[in-house]
């Protein structure tokens, strides 16, 4: 069951087509919150409402099933009086808000039985329960779960709630409509189609003179015993009580059941009312008392009460059975529906699966076969480079063996450098103290610090630095071999620890100086044309560098440092390799085996392909131009810096902290580093030829 205690539904009030029931008990705070929420969410006015009262066997009120008593002592009449008291609130309320109420009394020693069994057999559309633990037969909530027990026993036509504190507590929703009305809704329906106009007939209606004899016969006052699963009696007011078999509409009749083991029937009662046995029984009035006073039996009308008896217990048990066996069928109905829908719609589902199955099939041949072509295609292409390759590769490895012996000589015996111990370091560094800590690389922290009485930049290897002793014997070899005023002044070494000694650099970095880290003053446009330029007058010398020229491969401004001076000066050639001179002259690339360098410096043919040559450092280069200009980060930039161009908006996307911007001078630069940061290679521009002349005029220019 659904629970609606935090968050209770909205019902509209429905129309008198289907019955609607409301428990009563003498615990009139939980049977009025039912009441009074089935009045203002179920019904509309003058609608119809049935209220039900069960009295439990073995309880005080279980003598209402009694055997014939006297009049003047007879405990029904008490029992009447208590129900009445029971029943009266209820009739004042719905008095006032314009329904008509109809009183049923059931006896039975399950409460949950007695309801679910009204409930099947009057078609019962919503059933209301307080949810009351006070007295009456909503305590036993306490023992047994009634409302649990009646949702899941009730019909599934039947909407079954569980009101507390005028709220819904708890709700099980009918999953089908009711089936075909029945005498006791039929009833109901007309009743409220009429407003409950009552005729009360008196015992000489001409109804009751269809006997030949024209004789009339009256039940003393007394009750005769009949089997049945429901006690109704007769109340008054404007509610009035009636069973729901076919052919009878009864006031005064008490239903009782007893429990068998057998059958779910109890015994019904005839109480203070009278019938008309010369026809069958198909209807009872009563006045508003609902009682009559008996002047005669005699041993015909106790015959036609007893065949009336079992003739009234068959059609019960035969109507039970055929309701049964209704309920089953109609059950095994709607499984053999669901069942087809759902094997329909599994069926869709695998057509559906199979049609987009083929779809990706063919979609994928189609795929298969573009691929195929296009590898066939890049097959001939390689083969042709690989011959051309092969070609120049014989001729260059002819040309180093040739100049291996030279290469050698040069390395080992070019100029010096001075070779320091770790214990001259450690000394010079505080033992590697943070406070004496200026940077950190991907090769290791750098210490500033004095040594022989010079201020020197020490560049510690860190341990777990990938390839760290590589990088420092090949910056030992090119550093040591150089003299260049745009390429950082290696002082000495040492070797055992991989710790590399430099000329101090007082400016720090040229990224730290775009981005005016430490609080420092923003580089003017002179001094940014004349860094540019310093930095292609080093990468020019390294490329032109003899007998095998140099490719740095990991240009960017955080490897260009700034002396006293703001001269630039290119660091960190840790990754720079020796392309054979007769490269450059054919092919300008060479082979290597993966990529090396910093993520959107990297020249894209060379991370791509793995094939390096001197524009490779072109297309770096091209990028720090850009930095230079923008000072903005390098992700994007070439692409900003095209849109700017375009909508002739460049002089916004120039670093806005230098107020006198050469606009000129500095969209020519720019212009320049897009050609030096083209993505093909063969698109960019000459180094020598082009880039060196313009950063040279507009160094002269600043």
């Amino acid at each position: 069951m659904k629970n609606y205690k935090d968050q209770p539904e909205k019902h509209e009030k429905k129309s008198a087509n289907g019955i609607v029931a409301v428990g009563i008990d003498k615990d009139h705070k939980g049977s009025q919150n039912a009441l009074k929420w089935a009045t203002e969410h179920l019904l509309a006015r003058g609608s119809t409402l049935v209220l039900i009262h069960v009295v439990v066997k073995g309880t005080s009120q279980g003598s209402l099933a009694n055997s014939i008593v006297d009049k003047g002592s007879s405990p029904h009449k008490d029992a009447d009086g208590r129900t009445d008291e029971i029943f009266h609130p209820c009739h004042v309320f719905c008095a006032r808000k314009g329904i008509q109420c109809k009183d049923v009394i059931l006896e039975d020693s399950d409460v949950a039985r007695a309801l679910i069994e009204y409930a099947f057999l009057t078609a019962v559309e919503h059933l209301v329960l307080g949810a009351s633990n006070k007295t009456g037969f909503l305590r036993r909530f306490k023992l047994a779960d009634i409302p649990g027990m009646v949702a899941k026993g009730a019909p599934d036509f039947c909407s079954v709630y569980v009101v507390a504190k005028e709220k819904i507590q708890t709700m099980r929703s009918a999953s089908r409509p009711a089936p075909a009305l029945s005498p006791s809704s039929k009833h109901i329906q007309a009743n409220t189609k009429s407003k409950l106009l009552e005729t009360n007939m008196p015992l000489n209606n001409h109804a009751h003179e269809k006997r030949s004899t024209g004789a009339q016969s009256t039940i003393k006052d007394e009750s005769e015993s009949f089997r049945s699963p429901l006690t109704r009696r007769n109340l008054n007011g404007n509610s009035h009580r009636e069973n729901t078999f076919p052919g009878m509409s009864t006031h005064g009749v008490s239903f009782s059941s007893e429990v068998d083991g057998k059958d779910s029937f109890g015994s019904l009662q005839y109480q203070k009312g009278s019938m008309d046995i010369s026809s069958p029984p198909e209807s009872f009035s009563s006045d508003s008392d609902g009682l009559l006073t008996s002047h005669a039996t005699d041993d015909g009308i106790e015959a036609e009460i007893r065949r009336l008896k079992l003739e009234l217990k068959r059609t019960m048990e035969m109507y039970s059975a055929a309701c049964k066996e209704a309920f089953i069928a109609q059950q095994k109905t709607m499984e053999l529906q669901q069942w087809k829908r759902g094997e329909e719609r599994r069926l869709e589902e695998a057509r559906l699966a199979e049609e987009a199955a083929f779809t990706v099939a063919e979609k994928e041949m189609a795929r298969r076969k573009a691929a195929k072509e296009a590898v066939e295609a890049r097959k001939r292409i390689a083969e042709l480079k690989t011959k051309k390759r092969v070609a120049a590769e014989v001729k260059a490895l002819k040309e180093s063996e040739e100049n291996i012996e030279a290469l050698g000589a040069l390395t080992n015996t070019g100029i010096s450098y001075r070779k320091y111990s770790i214990e001259e370091i450690e000394a010079a560094t505080e033992y590697f103290s943070n406070s004496l800590k200026i940077g950190e690389g991907g090769y290791g922290p750098v210490y500033k610090c004095h040594l022989d009485g010079t201020l020197v930049a020490v560049k510690a290897l860190r341990p777990d630095a990938a390839q760290g002793r590589s990088q420092f014997q090949r910056e030992v070899e090119v550093l040591s071999g150089i003299r260049h005023p745009n390429m950082v002044l290696l002082l000495g070494a040492c070797p055992e620890y991989g710790c590399l000694v430099y000329e101090y650099m007082a400016n720090g970095s040229l990224e730290d100086r775009l981005f005016c880290r430490g609080n420092t003053p923003p580089l003017p446009w002179r001094l940014r044309f004349k860094i540019a330029a310093g930095i292609v007058t080093g990468c020019l010398f390294l490329h032109q560098r003899k007998p095998e020229p140099l490719v740095h491969r990991d240009l960017k401004p955080a490897n260009i440092l700034l002396d006293s001076n703001y001269n630039a000066k290119i660091s960190d050639v840790g990754l720079a390799r020796l392309i054979p001179p007769s490269l450059i002259d054919n092919v300008t690339q060479y082979q290597m085996t993966s990529a090396a360098g910093t993520f959107c410096y990297i020249d894209p043919e060379y991370q791509q392909t793995g094939l390096v040559g001197v524009k490779s450092d072109v297309y770096s280069l091209g990028i720090i131009f850009l930095q230079i200009l923008t000072a903005r980060p390098p992700m994007g930039l070439t692409h900003q810096v095209e849109r700017a161009i375009e909508k002739g908006t460049f002089a916004q996307i120039l670093d806005p902290t230098i107020p006198d911007w050469p606009v000129e001078e500095a969209l020519s630069l720019a212009t320049l580093a897009l050609k030096c940061s083209q993505l093909r290679r063969k698109d960019r521009t000459d180094l020598a030829k082009v880039v060196f002349p313009e950063l040279n005029r507009l160094k002269n220019l600043a």
